[in-house]
Formats: structure tokens, C-alpha cells, sequence
């Protein structure tokens, strides 16, 4: 059960698990994130849907997460989630210009953004088993 204490940790564990199985998708489907960002373009619904998950994904994390000047990763992920909270924001008020950073992010390099992403889902693994105790 998480306590006041673990609750970054859990909230880091399950951020990486997301980001590594992303990753692997995108990997083992090279343009299928290429693929979502036209889906995107496409959909105002699919943009505004998104963007209200996002908002209220990060609005809790960021509101669950304790805040503890002392501990590295309550920093994190609080700021993680502020940021996650502002990205669904943007997604709702300025999509477009959302869509374009996107693009020009993974212009054509999607493997190698996967990559570097699959190296922090794992950071984020690693920092969340090295303070979880499970018996």
C-alpha cells in the first residue's frame, strides 16, 4: 500500500512502465508515432479528449504527490506533473502549434527519441525499485 512517503515512487514506477512500453512500441513499429500526430492533426475531438486526460492526469499527480524539498524525487515528480497539467493546457487552447513542435521533434528520427526515452523510463524504474520495499 503507498504512504505519504512512496507515493513519488509509485508514481515514478508506473511513468517508467508507461514510457518503456511506449518506447517499445514504437520500436517494434517504427511511425506509429509519426502515425498518432496525424491522427491528431486529423481529429479536433481526438486533440480536445487528449488534452482533458492530460489536464486531469497531471492535476493529479501534481496534487498527490507531497511535496518534500529534501527528496529529489518528490521534486521530480511534482514537476512532472505541473508540466503534465500545462501540456494538456496546450493541447486544448494551441494545438496546432503543439502538433508542430512534434513534428519537427521527431522529423524522422523517431527511433532515436524512443530510444532516449526508453532510457529515462528506465531512470524512472530504476529511482522507483531502489525505494519501493515489496514483500
Amino acid at each position: 500500500m503507498a504512504t505519504a512517503e512512496t507515493i513519488p515512487a509509485w508514481i515514478a514506477l508506473f511513468l517508467g512502465l508507461y514510457v518503456l512500453a511506449a518506447c517499445v512500441a514504437e520500436l517494434r513499429t517504427p511511425g506509429s508515432w509519426s502515425a498518432m500526430i496525424d491522427d491528431f492533426e486529423r481529429s479536433p475531438a481526438l486533440r480536445f479528449v487528449t488534452g482533458l486526460f492530460t489536464f486531469a492526469l497531471g492535476a493529479v499527480i501534481y496534487l498527490v504527490t507531497p511535496w518534500n524539498p529534501a527528496d529529489w524525487l518528490s521534486i521530480l515528480i511534482s514537476v512532472l506533473g505541473g508540466v503534465t497539467l500545462a501540456k494538456g493546457l496546450f493541447f486544448i487552447a494551441a494545438p496546432d502549434r503543439l502538433m508542430g513542435m512534434g513534428r519537427k521533434l521527431m522529423a524522422g528520427s523517431t527511433g532515436l527519441i524512443a530510444g532516449i526515452n526508453a532510457v529515462l523510463g528506465a531512470a524512472l524504474l530504476f529511482a522507483a525499485l531502489s525505494r519501493l520495499q515489496f514483500t
